[in-house]
């Protein structure tokens, strides 16, 4: 890995869900609802839920920032409080067991050769909080939810950030702190994250989706297989 011509500065952006983490927001939901309803509710909501998710599961493959918009709705009604109460332990739980370790390794390199670590994400801010602390990263980028009466109403302080959105996102934050996204690197894993690729000289892709896969083929650009360790305790929301 280069550093960026002339000193200017540069960044590598990591996409979260998929390309770090081997999760989705569909997780750190469940682990939360889940914990939230007395014993004997669970296994009657988890069954509806997963009758849901095929619902999810199409609209995700049609519409990333759709899917996160409607996904998000779950949300409503729950407690901000003792969902932010959980957030540890659903990053020791849930995040911790499924980060990949070339992930880490990948941004501790970048991070050596004096790039900045930005997060990229459509997960909720205090979410990926723990994991930005973990890794250091120099920003987060991610969306936030309103909050009514301490609890989260279900809807997001402005558009999803998803497709052409986060794409919108990362050359507003490069704009702001005079990152050269020329000599800047992107990392993710599925077809709706193409936007961003396409901002920066260095697009990789992590463990892609076919369509992006082709693409990246196509163009050239590194293909990158992650792994985790055999799972282990914690693997289940």
């Amino acid at each position: 890995m280069t550093g960026g011509s002339g000193g200017a500065k540069t960044a590598a952006f990591f996409d979260v869900d998929g390309t770090c983490v081997d999760a989705t927001i569909v997780h750190y939901y469940v682990y939360f609802r889940r914990r939230l309803l007395p014993p004997a509710l669970r296994p009657v909501w988890y069954g509806g839920f997963l009758f849901k998710c095929l619902y999810y599961l199409l609209l995700d493959r049609r519409d990333r920032s759709l899917f996160n918009v409607r996904f998000y709705r779950n949300y409503a009604g729950m407690s901000a409080e003792r969902v932010r109460g959980m957030v540890d332990a659903c990053h020791r739980e849930v995040i911790e067991p499924r980060i990949f370790p070339h992930a880490l390794s990948c941004i501790s390199a970048h991070r050596s050769a004096g790039r900045r670590i930005v997060l990229l994400t459509g997960s909720l801010d205090f979410i990926v909080a723990p994991l930005a602390e973990k890794v250091r990263a120099d920003a987060v980028i991610a969306p936030t939810m309103t909050e009514s009466e301490g609890r989260f109403t279900g809807r997001l302080n402005g558009p999803p950030i998803g497709d052409e959105e986060k794409a919108r996102r990362l050359t507003a934050f490069a704009e702001r702190e005079g990152i050269d996204l020329a000599g800047s690197y992107a990392y993710a894993d599925s077809l709706a994250d193409l936007p961003v690729l396409e901002k920066v000289g260095h697009p990789n892709v992590v463990n892609p989706d076919g369509k992006l896969e082709r693409i990246a083929r196509e163009r050239r650009w590194p293909v990158l297989r992650w792994t985790r360790p055999s799972r282990k305790g914690g693997d289940k929301p």
